[in-house]
């Protein structure tokens, strides 16, 4: 007598239920759901951007007078800019500022930040040792950088007296005024990149520039093939801050230097704000407005193109 292998009983197989479909009202739905998410902060950016934007080109377009009376104008006030000396002269002012302060910011930035990612004991300690600068007001910090660049009591002519390298007249000469209150700038705000590049290093994998260590590269190659490539997007994100910080400085003008010596720091910002509010050309100072945006928009289409492109 055989006897039969003993049948195994196979569970049945449930029915796959198809994938559900996505009908066009749920889909409808969700939109509407994620409309009403963004609606708040949509409407803010439409109220207090978008809004000014348009009606700072309009007003370009007119003659604007401080009574309420305008009259229609077309292009002359672009005209007018184009043929206007102090415009062109503060131009170059505005260019060799953001020429000296941007690369001076973003190296101390990145500096900095390379430190303190090596730190592992107090990081918190001196990361907001570095970044209360920040947080202070920059009238206070032009003020307290003033009295440090003065040519007769002045902590830095105090130090270079020794050394019978001063008095120097750091806010008086022309060729010293743009890189004095570029440092005074630098100073002040380079904590907040500092912070982003930070945590943009803090993200990238320890992994990459240990294997790379392995493979017996030096320090300046890691740095340079492994941490810089993959910083790209932040670094790209800190450039692009810091040039329209540097485009829109006016602040620390007016407090250290006025706008001189002799027009030496008078910025595109200082001639809005005195074409503006000190001789009431609002449809010229609106022109400069615009234009000023739309240098900024170039050189950031630039920037995006040579360093935040992706290969």
């Amino acid at each position: 007598m055989t006897l039969s292998p003993p049948v195994r009983k196979t569970p049945e197989r449930r029915a796959e239920r198809p994938p559900a479909r996505r009908t066009p009202g749920r889909r409808a739905r969700q939109a509407r759901a994620g409309l009403l998410f963004v609606a708040p902060m949509l409407l803010l950016f439409v109220v207090f951007r978008f809004v000014p934007a348009a009606g700072a080109f309009l007003l370009s377009l007119t003659d604007y007078r401080l009574n309420g009376e305008w009259s229609f104008v077309g292009a002359d006030n672009y005209t007018r800019l184009a043929g206007d000396d102090l415009f062109h002269r503060s131009l170059v002012v505005t260019l060799t500022y953001v020429a000296v302060f941007v690369p001076l910011t973003v190296l101390l930035s990145l500096g900095t930040a390379l430190l303190l990612h090596q730190v592992v004991w107090a990081r918190g300690f001196f990361r907001g040792v570095f970044f209360l600068p920040y947080v202070t007001s920059i009238v206070l910090a032009a003020v307290i950088w003033k009295w440090i660049y003065d040519a007769e009591d002045g902590l830095l002519n105090g130090l270079l007296k020794p050394l019978s390298l001063g008095p120097v007249d750091f806010l008086g000469q022309s060729g010293l005024v743009l890189p004095s209150i570029a440092a005074t700038s630098a100073w002040k705000g380079f904590g907040y990149s500092m912070l982003i590049l930070l945590a943009g290093l803090q993200s990238i994998p320890r992994s990459y520039t240990e294997a790379a260590e392995i493979d017996g590269a030096s320090a300046w190659q890691r740095f340079r093939y492994v941490t810089l490539p993959l910083l790209r997007p932040v670094l790209f994100f800190v450039l692009v801050i810091e040039t329209i910080a540097a485009f829109q400085v006016f602040d620390a003008m007016y407090v250290m230097t006025g706008g001189g010596p002799v027009r030496s720091s008078y910025s595109l910002v200082y001639l809005l704000y005195d074409s503006g509010f000190k001789f009431f050309d609002f449809g010229y100072a609106s022109a400069i407005g615009l234009v000023l945006f739309a240098i900024v928009l170039v050189i950031s289409l630039v920037q995006r193109r040579f360093v935040g492109r992706e290969d």
